[in-house]
């Protein structure tokens, strides 16, 4: 049977542009928007501010030679400006993309390359992966621009940065003026022209770039918006309401909710360069958030750690978590935290090729069985046990969930062959993720069919980290699954050694220290290294990691 949302409402036909600010030209607030987090008094920014400093940025890159559909790519950590080169680009014309500052200069290389961006905003601290990752795909000097916290951008200080490869201009000297900025008026008319390439690995493979339209993002943003209505007194909530942002901003699920729905709101946000646990619990306590947007490991740490108690969170009144599920029985340790009941841990399922969200829990109820929620409006899914989608589950069955909504993406950039394989014949987008549906319509992930696994609500797949493993002098092959420890979900590598290498815990840990070195913090095989004669296949070769996941499952814990 097909699953069809509860509630439906057009979409309105605006750009993205138009949905945050109105117009260009619309009167807007002047309150602060966006926090500097450990700055509030001396840097903020308000919504005025946020389009001005968008339109002067569009205005420049086209004078600086962006042509309609040109990627821009950022890396860098959250800043109160990350979200204007996000919407500047998007009012220039072009495609934002943002790239992991986590990232090791192979890894930015490739998606540098990938996406074919004309420029790159890079972050002072990131600046040497920067260079090394453009100096491997060709990109030159001038096309790349120094980025900072912020401060400088506000204290009006444009620095650049002298390197042997020649001078790097600071991101501001893309900026026209004022007057001109103020002059510019973004396009809106093509509402399926691309406006972010968000990247997921989709159900298996290396990164592809998920193609995002200005009707995308719009349609998933009301979606949102509109289910957060759903609760009582909604006016008056959000008129308090104060978000906390230190979830990575190159991140769909980041950018939605901070970048769009909260200026979009008018809700005021707290921004954190990055994510650290205390800091964060004194911001709440500080700043009187009231809303808190976590990832399952942030719940975690949250219910666990003793320093959680000696803070202030009384002004918390919503959580939401998402990217990946959640026991119930870790949100009611969080629960407790408010023993007057008042916060019920609300989750959410999505995608980067969604969008963002494609369910939710309805804000009016309180969720007791660890629902990931029902079908936001004008979404419908269907649960299939084939890979066609043509056998459906019965009612309360697990298979694959397929969805259609106004959000799914318009495919994947540059990759016609892996667009065509997400889909099926009839339009069903094939999200790899199982679940079932219970009688009242929520749903329920407890599977994952796609091979990717999600550290900290990063993607990692696979094939990536096999293929860099088997360029290890001691693995003859290897096979790489995600295993669970304490709530988080980390990369585990089954390695086959080669016929004179011994499998001792020595080696496996220099296969071990020898990957670190080659991927980002988020790919590391924290889930450990194992020895295994023989990786399981079918007779065409595809691993077959359901069985490593049945052998993981049935092995000592101690062994992580």
């Amino acid at each position: 049977m097909v699953f069809q949302s509860r509630w439906s409402f057009p979409i309105p036909k605006v750009s993205l542009p138009t949905f945050i600010f109105d117009s260009p030209t619309a009167d807007l607030p002047t309150t602060p928007a966006f926090i500097s987090a450990r700055e509030p008094e001396k840097h903020f920014i308000s919504i005025a501010d946020y389009r001005l400093y968008a339109q002067r940025l569009a205005s420049g890159l086209l004078r600086s030679g962006l042509k309609p559909g040109d990627r821009v790519l950022l890396f860098s950590g959250n800043t109160l400006y990350f979200p204007t080169v996000i919407m500047g680009v998007i009012m220039a014309g072009g495609i934002f993309t943002g790239a992991n500052p986590g990232y090791v200069a192979r890894e930015l290389a490739y998606q540098l390359k990938d996406s074919g961006a004309r420029f790159m905003i890079c972050t002072e601290g990131s600046l040497e992966t920067g260079m090394e990752a453009a100096k491997q795909v060709g990109l030159p000097v001038s096309s790349i621009f120094l980025f900072d916290d912020g401060v400088a951008t506000i204290e009006g200080r444009a620095v650049e940065k002298e390197t042997p490869q020649g001078t790097i201009r600071h991101w501001t000297t893309l900026l026209d003026s004022e007057d001109k900025g103020r002059a510019y008026h973004w396009p809106d008319d093509d509402l399926d022209a691309v406006v972010t390439l968000n990247y997921s690995s989709g159900t298996t493979g290396v990164a592809k770039g998920v193609m995002i339209t200005h009707k995308n993002y719009v349609a998933n943003c009301l979606q949102q918006i509109h289910i957060g209505k759903q609760i009582d007194n909604y006016e008056a909530k959000r008129q308090r309401q104060r978000g906390l942002c230190f979830l990575p901003l190159f991140h769909a699920m980041s950018q939605a909710v901070f970048a769009v729905n909260a200026p979009v709101q008018r809700v005021p946000v707290y921004m954190m360069p990055k994510f650290d646990f205390l800091e964060m619990l004194q911001c709440v306590q500080k700043y009187r958030i009231t809303d808190l947007t976590l990832v399952p490991p942030v719940v975690v740490a949250m219910a666990k750690h003793p320093a959680t108690k000696k803070f202030d969170l009384s002004s918390v009144e919503r959580v939401g978590s998402g990217a990946a599920p959640l026991g119930r029985e870790i949100c009611e340790e969080l629960e407790k935290l408010w023993p007057d009941g008042r916060v019920n841990v609300k989750q959410g399922w999505g995608m980067t090729e969604v969008t963002c969200a494609v369910t939710t829990y309805d804000p009016s109820k309180i969720d007791k069985k660890s629902s990931v929620g029902e079908l936001l409006a004008n979404c419908q899914a269907k649960i299939v046990r084939d890979d066609e989608g043509k056998v459906e589950a019965k009612p309360g069955e697990r298979g694959e969930v397929l969805l259609k909504g106004p959000n799914v993406m318009k495919g994947y950039w540059g990759k016609e062959q892996a667009t065509k394989e997400a889909f099926t014949s009839d339009g069903w987008y094939k999200t790899g993720d199982v679940c079932y549906v219970d009688e009242e319509g929520h749903f329920f992930i407890v599977d994952r069919k796609k091979e990717l696994i999600k550290v900290k609500g990063l993607q990692v797949a696979p094939a990536e980290l096999e293929a860099l493993l088997l360029d290890h002098p001691d693995v003859q092959d290897a096979a790489v699954i995600g295993v669970t420890a304490n709530g988080e979900e980390l990369p585990r590598a089954y390695i086959v050694p080669q016929a004179q290498t011994k499998p001792t815990p020595e080696v496996a840990e220099n296969i071990k220290r020898w990957l670190a070195e080659r991927v980002s913090k988020a790919k590391r095989l924290e889930g450990g290294v194992h020895f295994i004669d023989a990786i399981p296949k079918n007779p065409s070769g595809k691993i077959l990691r359901k069985k490593l996941r049945e052998r993981a499952a049935a092995e000592p814990k101690a062994k992580l």
